[in-house]
């Protein structure tokens, strides 16, 4: 089965129908499956290629006026991104590029996504108001995130169930809302699981409603109507808890879903639902190709996926280097990995999911020279003269 999905499938058909027989299909054939559902990059008139210019004290601001109102066809057809003031071009800038706004998009400080409690690089939409304004950045971050997924850029983030799930179209329960709130969820479970007796003698205090924020001032809503005046009670705890959840992580976050789901969907070929794509993928398999390794970065590995043009690997400049490399904290060594390549979380299958060897190579430049980074294509370049 495989075999024929890799060989036989083509880019923008109608694979849904295949991604429903999960037993029949392994992880990579299912990426694979999702791959195509996005335009080919490179395939395109360089000609037609969109090509932004941005400011990075400007970096969301400027991104949100290059990329929200452009025609999808146009991101579609390609894009290149170049940074005010910097001679840098190509891939490894548009990798940057995806990779700070994304974490711009993402940081709590914006309000538009909450961290989960537990897993700090895994966010779901804020549940609080919003003005329409910050509305219109999810439609962005939709675009931002698919790009990504279509150049096949790992950003070190990874969505919610209670996110997911409502990209994919399906419902929420209680057990999909542990990662996101467990407060809330324990609450929930302590209540579903107390005595009848004891729920019915009123020790809670509760009633059909939940107070929200409006923008800096508490109010009671109901969560049904007349909720103010039905108290909780065994017989009525289980439809609650349901209410509660889907007044908070469904009511509160459906326009900023809906916004981040059209943003995405438009990048996809002949710009389909986003639903199709999620409902493929599962959250399992799009955490592997959003978030990357979570894993601390191999030297040895990195080693063996380095190639060197005018040294040699036993070479004292190259043995001093890696050296040095091992020496760095886990951090630093992301951070000079994002320097060379920009890539800050590999793959899931480590350095080998890059495609192709990082390369370090001899400059004639003078000694106090500092080293540089270039981006050809896949390929990463580092000069190093002296260490």
């Amino acid at each position: 089965m495989s075999h024929l999905i890799w060989w036989y499938s083509k880019r923008g058909d109608d694979h849904l129908w295949l991604l429903k027989y999960d037993t029949a299909i392994d992880f990579q054939s299912r990426r694979h499956l999702m791959e195509i559902m996005f335009p080919e990059e490179g395939k395109h008139d360089s000609q037609k290629v969109h090509k932004v210019l941005i400011d990075r004290s400007m970096l969301l601001t400027q991104s949100y006026e290059r990329i929200a109102h452009v025609k999808a066809k146009s991101l579609q057809n390609g894009l290149s991104v170049k940074f005010k003031d910097e001679v840098a071009t190509g891939p490894g800038v548009l990798r940057e590029w995806l990779f700070l706004v994304s974490q711009a998009l993402f940081n709590p400080e914006y309000s538009l996504f909450v961290e989960c409690p537990e897993d700090r690089r895994r966010f779901f939409p804020s549940t609080a108001k919003v003005t329409s304004q910050q509305l219109k950045f999810y439609h962005l971050c939709g675009r931002v995130i698919a790009l990504a997924l279509m150049h096949k850029v790992e950003l070190g983030i990874a969505f919610d169930r209670v996110f997911f799930l409502q990209l994919a179209e399906e419902n929420i329960s209680l057990e999909d809302i542990k990662c996101a709130d467990p407060i809330m969820y324990k609450s929930c479970k302590d209540i579903l699981e107390m005595d009848a007796d004891l729920v019915d003698s009123d020790v809670m205090g509760l009633t059909f409603v939940r107070e929200i924020e409006d923008f800096g001032s508490r109010k009671t809503v109901e969560l049904c109507p007349g909720g103010m005046n039905i108290v909780v009670n065994s017989n009525n705890r289980e439809q609650y808890v349901h209410l509660l959840i889907q007044h908070i992580f469904v009511k509160s976050i459906s326009a900023k879903v809906a916004n981040f789901a059209r943003g995405f969907g438009a990048i996809l070929c002949k710009q389909k639902v986003a639903k199709n794509f999620f409902q493929g993928i599962k959250l399992k398999g799009l955490d592997s190709v959003l978030r990357g390794s979570d894993k601390p970065i191999c030297v040895k590995d990195w080693k063996a996926h380095t190639v060197y043009e005018d040294y040699r690997e036993t070479d004292e400049q190259i043995c001093w280097f890696w050296k040095v490399v091992e020496g760095m904290s886990m951090e630093q060594q992301r951070e000079f990995l994002f320097f060379w390549c920009a890539v800050k979380y590999l793959p899931v299958y480590g350095f080998s999911g890059l495609g192709r060897p990082l390369t370090i190579y001899k400059t004639s430049s003078s000694d106090d020279y500092l080293p540089s980074s270039h981006h050809v294509a896949t390929i990463c370049h580092s000069h190093i003269t002296h260490l």
